[in-house]
């Protein structure tokens, strides 16, 4: 009796380790008899797992959160980025449960299964638009933050040109050039996703130290009574000031996207069973982060909360260690997106390998493919990120769109296409009331960038 409760179980589990390589490729394999050397591999863990769903998450929208609580007012605010984490909850469970049903291990072979080829290669286009979009920009920051940047003929140090002077080799181009060779090629060499479990637990962490400054701070200046009660409520005076409460709609839609890891990290989890559990996981872990950094933030800052808060940790804060303490924030927030970079980019080398060869073995399988996507990816980022100024200003337009499409417009459009007919009415309610918001937030991001876009070109010349 005992031996027959124990062979199922080894069984078991040697076949879902087995299943690991074939079942991780973004479009379905057709040699899914083939192995790799992977046998040795006994599935992720689900702390690795809720790590690296919380990094996809947790990106660089952290910073622009507590900026929506000066829009919002902290109570609407924070019940928004509340709300937000359980509706992106239920397009994930849309995303799992279809796939069950259609036996699908990915996104794109979802997408392949209610919609055919074009499906497919349309949800590969916005992984690859918004991921490189994504990267570009982290590339950009990191640029920023080590290097300086120079706007409007006002020149912002960087944390090594405040360390150490002007150099050449602490210049902008030569900082990322050494970051993408010393750290993103690296970690963008493995082929798992779980073997980024670790920098992911790492990034979390820096992310809280982030947090942890950034509460101390608060409370200090809170208990040496420097800092006003924050506003509760949104400010809504005029017209105006009412249509200004959804420029904030398109952070916090985005804030928790991270739909186009879920399956491999479903894939590679020792027990599938355990998928829900992780991304409920994660979900409360990166909400209990926001809610406490848009809290914090806006109570430290104020109405001077700008839309990207690591500005505020460019000036004088008022208590003593002011400059220690925004170099720290700005170096663990620099690290924190080292390390998000291969989380993204894993996707990201996926999908562009099964658009340019969707009937090839899987991925993993081919060392040559492999290394010559990753290289050619690589390049691309970081030739954008140092040579197009202009690139980001086109990202804000498409990376929108792409996000909503890949966290909310897919997981829905599956849904009303019900094609394994397992959608209840309650399901295709919710899916079109996210089609709804995720449509009127691209529109209002697509207006704001524009907007925005125009005033700086015009300003300079008025």
């Amino acid at each position: 009796m005992t031996i027959g409760d124990i062979t199922p179980k080894k069984e078991r589990k040697s076949r879902r380790s087995k299943h690991v390589v074939d079942e991780k490729a973004p479009l379905l394999p057709k040699h899914q008899d083939e192995h790799g050397g992977y046998d040795e591999f006994n599935g992720a863990s689900f702390t690795g797992a809720v790590f690296n769903l919380s990094t996809t998450i947790v990106g660089a929208g952290i910073m622009a959160l507590p900026a929506t609580m000066k829009v919002l007012g902290l109570i609407l605010g924070i019940a928004m980025i509340v709300f937000m984490a359980f509706l992106t909850d239920a397009s994930i469970e849309f995303l799992l449960r279809f796939s069950r049903a259609g036996k699908t291990t990915s996104y794109g072979g979802l997408m392949g299964d209610a919609f055919g080829k074009y499906g497919k290669m349309f949800l590969q286009i916005c992984v690859l638009v918004n991921n490189i979009g994504v990267l570009i920009v982290y590339m950009i920051i990191i640029g920023d933050v080590l290097s300086g940047t120079s706007s409007s003929g006002v020149h912002h140090a960087g944390v090594l040109e405040g360390w150490f002077g002007e150099h050449w080799w602490n210049g902008r181009a030569i900082v990322l050039l050494i970051t993408t060779l010393g750290i993103f090629s690296p970690l963008a060499c493995f082929k798992r996703i779980d073997s980024l479990s670790f920098t992911s637990a790492l990034s979390v962490a820096l992310a809280v130290v982030f947090l942890v400054i950034t509460v101390g701070i608060a409370i200090i200046k809170l208990i040496s009574g420097t800092i006003m009660m924050p506003r509760l409520l949104p400010d809504v005076t005029d017209l105006t000031s009412f249509w200004k409460l959804f420029t904030v709609v398109p952070v916090l839609v985005t804030a928790y996207i991270c739909h186009y890891n879920v399956h491999s990290i479903d894939n590679e989890l020792e027990d599938s069973t355990q998928i829900r559990p992780v991304v409920r996981t994660a979900l409360g872990l990166c909400s209990s982060v926001y809610v406490m950094i848009s809290f914090f933030g806006f109570l430290l800052f104020g109405d001077g909360t700008m839309d990207d808060v690591l500005a505020n940790f460019d000036t004088d804060l008022g208590i003593p260690y002011s400059s220690l303490l925004n170099d720290a924030v700005r170096v663990s927030y620099v690290a924190h997106l080292m390390l998000v970079f291969p989380i993204v980019f894993y996707p990201l080398r996926l999908n562009m390998d099964g658009l340019l060869f969707p009937s090839a073995r899987p991925l993993v399988l081919s060392n040559t493919r492999f290394a010559c996507i990753t290289v050619g990816l690589i390049t691309v980022i970081f030739l954008g990120a140092n040579f197009i100024p202009s690139i980001w200003d086109a990202f804000q337009f498409t990376g929108a769109t792409a996000a909503v499409c890949l966290g909310f417009i897919f997981p829905a459009a599956v849904t009303l296409r019900d094609h394994h007919f397992i959608a209840t009415k309650k399901d295709k309610t919710l899916a079109v009331f996210m089609v709804v918001l995720a449509v009127f937030s691209n529109v209002i991001a697509i207006y704001s960038d524009a907007y925005a876009l125009f005033k700086n070109n015009s300003g300079p010349r008025a």
